[in-house]
């Protein structure tokens, strides 16, 4: 254990508090930023009652419920039917918690919920097909996590 983290880059373990807050506040900036397009089909599929507040809700839980259900069911399932088929099933029932999130987070359906959340991965897309021609950067870049 001790051999993983002084394996770490230099860069990783020598933060300044400076680092930390300019860190923080990257990280806010990226998360309203990433609520936009969650905003905008929000607005588009509630028929204008989505707020801001919700997109940002539906932004910040969204990850964190898929990655919960993302990893039990992957694990405990995994166990029982392999690996493979235990990832596949866990992505279907991590993408439906997402779903779930925007439907409790725009306070609609479970359809209504899975358009906010198509929606918003088209609008996501197109805001970076139009990021990258313009600046030629991309946000967010965890989008494409693949080394480009």
């Amino acid at each position: 254990m001790m051999e993983v983290f002084l394996s770490l880059p230099n860069s990783i373990t020598s933060l300044t508090l400076a680092d930390v807050v300019i860190l923080i506040i990257a990280l806010i900036i990226e998360w309203i930023i990433v609520s936009i397009p969650v905003w905008l089909a929000g607005k588009l599929v509630t028929g204008g009652k989505g707020t801001f507040g919700d997109a940002m809700l539906a932004t910040l839980f969204g990850p964190v419920v898929f990655i919960i259900i993302f990893f039990i069911v992957g694990y405990f399932l995994g166990a029982v039917i392999g690996s493979s088929a235990a990832y596949v099933f866990a992505y279907v029932l991590a993408f439906i918690g997402w779903v779930w999130v925007y439907k409790a987070s725009f306070r609609t359906g479970w359809l209504s919920g899975l358009a906010i959340a198509v929606l918003a991965i088209i609008i996501l897309i197109i805001i970076n097909a139009i990021l990258g021609f313009i600046f030629g950067a991309t946000l967010p870049s965890f989008f494409f996590p693949w080394p480009h």
